[in-house]
């Protein structure tokens, strides 16, 4: 028996939970986070009013309750086989300078996949005062490993306090968001992407900075992380969709389908807009997606 099929994801994994991490949002990390991903808009950095934070910057405190979860749940053996596979953030209100936000997260669902086990943890940050901020599902592909059992313990996210979730197109509608391209705009990825994302997010993996640790996790290289693809991806949405107005911004969900390396060249395309539904993908510079079922709701 090799080591991978000795691996599983274990039971115990479904329904565990971290204590609560508390950060204060400064402007210095709200700034440095749209800085790190090429931003130039001045919203994002006049301190004479209120500093916009970027769509995702959500991803920098739900990374270490992430992190902690991980550790508890499946451990230094399974980690380097974990991937990045799915993102799903709703916002109720994005956090300002100067605030204390609490994260908590939790397993809610295993599941099997042709490539390994789909774990999803739902990460949610609230104000001082318990009040909602952003909720996002993290999922996470083991690849190779199976798991010990399977389960979901919550539903889908719902959008806002609707009540409602995400609705797909149809059938005619969702043809033709495939085929379609309404826009696409190339943009590149520097050499040095992932170390300055990574500092600037205050994100720390290995693999996207530590080529031996890269090699290690059976991969050719660092790889750009998959939350800066989503994120460069975002903002050029944003730019095309809503006037540079990320305050707009409701709902990011992704499926992550491709590594970035780095330096590359990456095109946004949008795939079609429904109302305030907005349908996008990136494809690196081979043609391949690198980011799939990309929809941001405003």
């Amino acid at each position: 028996m090799s080591a991978v099929t000795a691996l599983r994801v274990p039971a115990r994994a479904l329904g565990a939970a971290t204590a609560p991490v508390t950060h204060t949002i400064d402007a210095r990390w709200l700034m440095a986070y749209a800085a790190g991903l090429g931003e130039t808009d001045p919203r994002f950095f006049d301190t004479r009013g209120r500093v916009v934070a970027h769509p995702l910057f959500p991803v920098c405190y739900e990374w270490p309750p992430l992190v902690a979860l991980r550790e508890e749940v499946v451990g230094d053996a399974l980690a380097p086989f974990s991937v990045h596979a799915t993102h799903d953030l709703v916002i109720a209100r994005m956090p300002r300078a100067g605030e204390t936000v609490t994260t908590t997260a939790r397993v809610i669902a295993i599941e099997r996949r042709r490539s390994g086990t789909l774990l999803v943890a739902r990460l949610r940050t609230v104000d001082a005062e318990g009040r909602e901020l952003t909720t996002t599902d993290y999922g996470s592909v083991y690849r190779g490993i199976e798991p010990e059992t399977t389960g979901r313990l919550a539903p889908p996210l719902a959008l806002g306090g609707s009540g409602r979730p995400p609705s797909p197109p149809s059938s005619a509608e969702g043809s033709r968001v495939s085929a379609i391209a309404s826009w696409d705009q190339s943009l590149d990825v520097g050499a040095n992407a992932a170390h300055v994302y990574t500092e600037c997010a205050r994100i720390w993996n290995p693999i996207h900075t530590d080529a031996a640790v890269a090699h290690a996790a059976g991969l050719p290289a660092i790889i750009l992380h998959g939350t800066a693809t989503l994120a460069l991806a975002v903002s050029r949405v944003v730019d095309r969709e809503l006037d540079g107005d990320a305050a707009r911004v409701r709902r990011i969900s992704a499926r992550f389908t491709g590594f970035v390396l780095m330096p590359s060249t990456l095109t946004v395309r949008c795939r079609g807009r429904r109302d305030a539904t907005i349908h996008f993908d990136a494809l690196g510079p081979d043609g391949r997606s690198v980011l799939g079922e990309g929809v941001l709701d405003a």
